[in-house]
């Protein structure tokens, strides 16, 4: 079962009869239906009531309303309000715009603004690389989306999709102190979207795409890579390879195997899978077998095909393994779940070879539960943050921007996301590896400086970077 999370969570104010043990019969009733009790504020004592403010987490929308019932049903207590947390975040938006510098008097604006920011104009367009040292654009990134893959909701639209844009500019500028501003395209074509991004890049110093359904994602990021002379980064893709290799190197110290013996196996044919799939052979994986609904991917399978599965079919499945998921598990190492929930079973992991590694990174339900394989794994991951080993993009894609950024990289490469993973691993010590630690968190202070040396300093090395700053290594 799903254990409650705080982005299913409720404050509930009550109003409740003054005398003893009514506060025990309200936690009692949300104990009791599985909600996990968080503060217990006092907001107002009366003479015959007590008003309180009461938050607690719950599994999903449904349960949450379920345990507010429990507390209706507690005589003597009456519910005067339920607020959703998660909601009040995000009322009136996540992210602003302010100016770095007060503007109060005249000599002030006729700095900032006319007439004096005319000289700075024609700096810039005597010299158009000036822009990185006057303007934004040293550290400023557009996250763009047009709304088809948003999560795993699916085509929910440019407007819907704002509120995860702006939780990952907010990711950007917390973690990295990158300026991030969600750009939600309305349009789905590829030609419009490529055109649009064109026109807008000047303003800023990296590109980052977002939710973008496949296949259409590819030439997208491709078309721009090719016209723009700033770095385009594809998140779901990129920045997933990046966590996944990462967590992959520390996992297989742990079971003491090789990257290049181990059989592995992904559900999920899409762009995550592709990307991660092509960084995990650059780092030296041999061996990789890809799943869909029908079961595995190999050369010269003709039904239920599209241009991505074709790729995995030409370039992995040496053996030709077919049938469905469970035999291609059966003596694999590990698995890379990058599909939906209830892919495998408990019984197809246990078919797989001894010291598993089992990433289910499919959100919010996994391919399979940890409370349901983990007595058979040995390294159990999720996408989750409720479960140990979160494998999550948000500890790359700010320290990889600031890494770009930092050297005014003209693009990206394999060898900075090689990097990256390594960096990211290499943060776990010897002494602090373990089954249930082989990747750091995003909230470890180490992460962002890490993977963003890696990063320039792969960036320099690879002739990419415009500028080399002070104490990096080459």
């Amino acid at each position: 079962m799903q254990a409650p999370s705080a982005s299913y969570s409720l404050t509930v104010r009550l109003e409740i009869q003054n005398r003893p043990g009514m506060l025990g019969q309200v936690t009692s009733a949300i104990g009791k239906d599985g909600g996990d009790i968080g503060a217990i504020d006092l907001v107002e004592v009366g003479k015959s009531t007590i008003t309180r403010d009461l938050t607690f987490k719950a599994r999903d929308e449904r349960h949450g309303q379920q345990i507010v019932e429990r507390i209706r049903a507690v005589k003597g207590a009456k519910v005067v309000n339920v607020s959703d947390r998660t909601f009040l975040m995000h009322l009136g938006g996540k992210i602003e715009v302010r100016g770095k510098m007060s503007v109060k008097t005249r000599d002030d604006l006729s700095m900032a603004y006319t007439p004096g920011v005319a000289r700075v104009c024609m700096a810039i367009h005597h010299d158009p690389e000036k822009a990185y040292a006057l303007t934004i654009k040293q550290n400023c990134v557009a996250v763009v989306t047009d709304g088809t893959a948003v999560l795993g909701l699916g085509d929910i639209g440019p407007s819907a999709a704002q509120p995860v844009m702006e939780g990952k500019a907010l990711i950007f500028k917390e973690f990295a102190g990158v300026d991030a501003f969600p750009l939600c395209l309305a349009t789905k074509e590829v030609d419009e979207i490529v055109a649009i991004v064109k026109a807008i890049a000047p303003v800023f110093g990296g590109i980052n795409l977002e939710d973008i359904s496949a296949p259409r994602c590819f030439d997208i990021e491709t078309r721009l890579q090719r016209d723009l002379d700033i770095p385009v980064f594809h998140d779901d893709q990129h920045g997933t390879a990046v966590v996944v290799l990462a967590a992959v190197l520390n996992a297989l110290k742990v079971v003491k195997k090789r990257i290049g013996d181990v059989r592995i196996v992904f559900t999920g044919a899409g762009a995550s899978g592709i990307a991660t799939a092509k960084l995990l052979m650059h780092a030296g994986a041999k061996h990789i077998i890809t799943c869909d609904r029908a079961g595995a991917l190999w050369r010269g399978r003709t039904d239920n095909m599209n241009p991505m599965k074709e790729w995995f079919a030409k370039h992995t499945n040496e053996n030709r393994v077919r049938g469905p998921v469970s035999e291609a598990l059966a003596g694999a190492d590990i698995f890379i779940g990058l599909s939906g929930p209830g892919v495998v079973s408990v019984k197809d992991i246990k078919s797989m070879a001894r010291n598993r590694i089992v990433f289910a990174m499919a959100n919010p339900v996994p391919e399979v539960l940890p409370e349901e394989v983990g007595a058979h794994v040995r390294v159990m991951a999720t996408g989750r943050s409720d479960y140990p080993n979160q494998i999550n993009n948000s500890c790359c894609f700010p320290g990889f921007f600031r890494g770009m950024l930092d050297v005014r990289a003209r693009r990206v490469n394999d060898e900075m996301k090689l990097a990256a993973a390594h960096a990211l691993a290499g943060i776990v010590t010897k002494e602090e590896l373990s089954e249930e630690y082989i990747t750091p968190s995003m909230f470890d202070a180490r992460v962002v400086p890490a993977v963003s040396a890696a990063v320039a300093d792969a960036a320099i090395r690879t002739g990419v970077a415009r500028r080399r700053p002070r104490g990096t290594k080459r």
